[in-house]
């Protein structure tokens, strides 16, 4: 690794602005983009994915991987991902840093405490939650009805005893009795708030209006109501400032944000993307889960609040994925052309979406596995260019920069040669019911969407509060493109049920749930914790 103040000094960025946490990594100060914001725009390529599988598709690893290849090319090219949450690594999905000769470095501070992004908004999101009881406590002067407060505590671990409990008990002195809960810290609205505020005006109003609850009136009651943004700032004034950190080829990489894909809109920060986006030729990011989620919630949120114009998009794919959705849930490591055949038209789904839908360039990045068969390979080539669709093999994993240069090609080649006519898929003023409905048919492929009673009634209540002409963030499945995670493949005559409406008044969005949506995960019965360790040296051995 290069001392990251040797990656500063590449970069033009002055010292002034450049806040140093060790040798390898560092944080770019936000208002350095006021710096900059003069300097011409790089090109943003997205990276998303088909309907993702329990065994991966190796999405931030060609993320990571494909900026190595176009900076190999000899261009200036950035990478800008999520930061991990500290419950996955020690849960079962490990770390977020890549994989192989694709990665992220310093890879075991990345995944643990990092900058300490993720305890900030643990504390600035439970300082607001001390401060609702205490206000409770001290006499209720806003007439908070404790039965319906929204706003949880939250902790940056899996731990299902946590999910509801009962806080306040052991007599007056310790509080007013009432259930309360725990949500993982990526699902706190502060995640997304600090992921979608560009400075500390943007942020202490988007805190200030983070709904909390209901008063006895049945009407909202804010976080500025409480007075609590002021110090939630506070908490947070070196969290919203990007993390510089590099690839293993020296690519610089801004690591920072790591919001829900389900519940939220599963995307680095803006202020990172944006700040890349004038320091290089080429921005790589990645959005969570496949287009359905990850990708229309890019463009239509992150996109939209940032004015940014996506050059191309790469849908990432593996022969293994195409055979789950064929139906074949063991064996995927045997050839088997019949069940690629089957899961081949949700790969198509997607491409449609971004070329039909969002009307972007497109490129299928096909992620070379050990075990795929040279048949299998050439098969799912041939499908794809038969259709005109622009494909390439992805081998970053086994050999970094030099496995992707083939897609890098194929993608610059797609942003110059290629019809861009990027639009987002509804207009805010339009209703919510019609936003949602565009979604559901448009992307997802839905026949029709159906909203229970108490949808309706959501709706009715958060219109009436004034929040409205706000995009819309749906909270679905990510392995299927129905809202039933056994639809596998490409299904038909769907219907999409929505169960239930909330607002997210300080993200700015609307939160659409199509499903029991989990906020707070729990450990497997074997979890990756047991396999960590320290050596007699104080190294972390294995740590995924």
């Amino acid at each position: 690794m290069k001392r990251i103040l040797e990656v500063v000094l590449e970069l033009g960025i002055p010292e002034e602005f450049f806040i140093p946490y060790g040798w390898y990594v560092g944080k770019v100060k936000w208002n350095y983009y006021k710096e900059i914001q003069n300097n011409p725009s790089g090109k943003l390529i997205l990276v998303s994915a088909m309907n993702p599988t329990p065994y991966g598709e190796g999405k931030t690893t060609t993320t990571i991987g494909l900026g190595d290849a176009i900076r190999r090319l000899s261009y200036r090219s950035f990478v800008c991902i999520r930061e991990p949450s500290m419950g996955p690594v020690f849960g079962i999905k490990g770390g977020a840093v890549g994989g192989g000769k694709a990665k992220v470095v310093p890879e075991d501070i990345i995944n643990l405490h990092f900058t300490g992004d993720i305890h900030a908004v643990t504390s600035a999101h439970n300082l607001l939650s001390a401060l609702i009881d205490n206000h409770i406590y001290h006499g209720n002067e806003l007439s908070i009805d404790v039965r319906q407060i929204f706003w949880k505590r939250c902790l940056d671990m899996n731990d299902r005893q946590l999910r509801f409990i009962v806080s306040g008990l052991g007599g007056r002195a310790n509080g007013i009795p009432r259930e309360d809960g725990f949500d993982i810290t990526a699902a706190s609205e502060v995640m997304a708030i600090i992921s979608l505020s560009r400075n500390i005006s943007e942020l202490k109003e988007r805190l200030g209006n983070i709904v909390i609850g209901i008063n006895k009136n049945g009407m909202p009651v804010l976080c500025k109501d409480i007075g609590a943004q002021g110090s939630m700032s506070v908490v947070l004034k070196d969290a919203i400032s990007p993390n510089l950190v590099q690839t293993l080829e020296g690519t610089p990489a801004f690591v920072h944000g790591g919001p829900f894909a389900n519940i939220a809109h599963g995307a680095n920060s803006l202020i990172a993307t944006e700040m890349a986006l004038k320091l290089s030729d080429y921005v790589i990011t990645e959005a969570g889960f496949g287009v359905d989620l990850g990708a229309e919630k890019f463009f239509n949120i992150k996109c939209r609040l940032g004015n940014i114009k996506p050059s191309a998009v790469v849908i990432v794919v593996s022969v293994r994925a195409l055979k789950f959705h064929g139906g074949i849930k063991k064996d995927l490591e045997g050839e088997n052309i019949e069940a690629i055949k089957k899961g081949l038209p949700n790969l198509l789904h997607h491409v449609d979406v971004i070329r039909d839908v969002f009307k972007l360039p497109v490129v299928v990045a096909l992620n070379r596995f050990p075990k795929d068969s040279e048949r299998e390979i050439e098969y799912v080539l041939s499908e794809l260019r038969d259709r005109n669709i622009r494909v390439a093999i992805s081998e970053v994993y086994e050999k970094g920069g030099l496995g992707g240069i083939q897609l890098a090609q194929e993608v610059i080649k797609a942003i110059e040669e290629d019809k861009n006519e990027f639009s987002y898929l509804y207009d805010l003023n339009e209703s919510y019911k019609d936003k949602i409905d565009k979604i559901c048919k448009r992307v997802y492929g839905a026949r029709e969407v159906i909203f229970s009673e108490s949808a309706k009634e959501d709706l009715k209540r958060i219109e009436s509060w004034g929040f409205v002409n706000l995009p819309v963030c749906m909270a679905k499945t990510q392995y299927s493109l129905s809202d039933n995670p056994k639809l596998l493949g490409r299904p038909e005559d769907f219907v999409i049920n929505v169960q239930g409406v909330k607002i997210s008044g300080g993200a700015g969005f609307l939160v659409v749930y199509t499903g029991n949506i989990m906020t707070m995960p729990g450990l497997p019965k074997v979890p990756s914790a047991y396999n960590m360790d320290l050596d007699e040296n104080g190294n972390i051995i294995g740590l995924l």
